[in-house]
């Protein structure tokens, strides 16, 4: 895949920061998003270095007409060739072991799937019009078994999960793909947050470079690693007493941020 115009949320650091960097090279263009200014220029450095052209901005993905507007600038003189929504937040169990709360739920949901969604829908219409491109929605697997210690991520990665599926069977007779990302565990402070087991642990470069290949091959899913997230997945089709059981016992409880 012939990616040149790139956009990342969330580029700052973890994963985001990663994917800009594996796709860095000569003749790559890339535009990097996200909220803090000070790390998004020290990923751009890195991108630099290694011969790409950066642009950078820093916008919450919640600030549906700031990020349009940027969207709209970086589009009209770049096309963008492939979109990574990325830009994620974790909420979890408070430290006196409540519930996550309103405020919380809400700013998850708005980061990891309406942020998507911001991200993606100010940019359909040219893509569709040049029958070209590509969306990359970086969900979880914690979409497909939801962590009672984090309802609302859960809900915001199952959402996100639910609307690329729909997006990829509404676009490719349009010419666009869509790429469904689930990965599980791999280093980052994000993940250092679940507490318990990391089943299937891959390094965060390593992760970075696993998704960055399904892209390139124009996958429409990508599960990573596969048998953690084919696990979650079959444990949704057991009658819910025995999932309610098997979700305790897998027990990836989040630390509150």
């Amino acid at each position: 895949m012939a990616a040149l115009n790139i956009l990342i949320t969330g580029a700052s650091r973890g994963l985001g920061a990663a994917l800009a960097r594996e796709f860095s090279a000569p003749g790559a263009h890339l535009c990097l998003l996200a909220r803090d200014g000070v790390a998004l220029a020290r990923v751009a450095q890195d991108c630099t270095a290694r011969d790409a052209t950066v642009a950078t901005a820093t916008c919450d993905v919640r600030d549906a007409p700031r990020l349009a507007s940027i969207l709209a600038e970086w589009e009209a003189a770049h096309p963008f060739t492939l979109v990574i929504a990325n830009a994620g937040v974790t909420g979890g169990t408070r430290p006196d072991g409540g519930l996550e709360g309103w405020a919380s739920a809400e700013r998850v949901l708005g980061v990891n799937l309406m942020g998507a969604i911001h991200t993606v829908e100010p940019l359909l219409p040219g893509m569709v019009a040049r029958r070209a491109g590509r969306v990359v929605l970086i969900g979880s697997v914690a979409g497909f078994q939801g962590l009672p210690d984090s309802p609302a991520y859960s809900a915001s990665k199952a959402g996100l999960w639910a609307y690329g599926e729909a997006l990829r069977a509404r676009l490719s007779p349009l010419g666009v793909g869509v790429t469904c990302v689930a990965p599980g565990f791999f280093a980052s402070e994000m993940s250092d947050r679940f507490q318990g087991a990391h089943p299937g642990k891959l390094p965060l470069e390593a992760m970075a470079a696993r998704i960055a290949r399904a892209i390139r091959r124009g996958r429409g899913r990508a599960i990573i690693p596969a048998p953690l997230g084919w696990l979650l997945r079959l444990l949704a089709l057991l009658p819910a007493p025995l999932n309610d059981r098997a979700a305790r016992v897998l027990r990836f409880t989040i630390r509150a941020e």
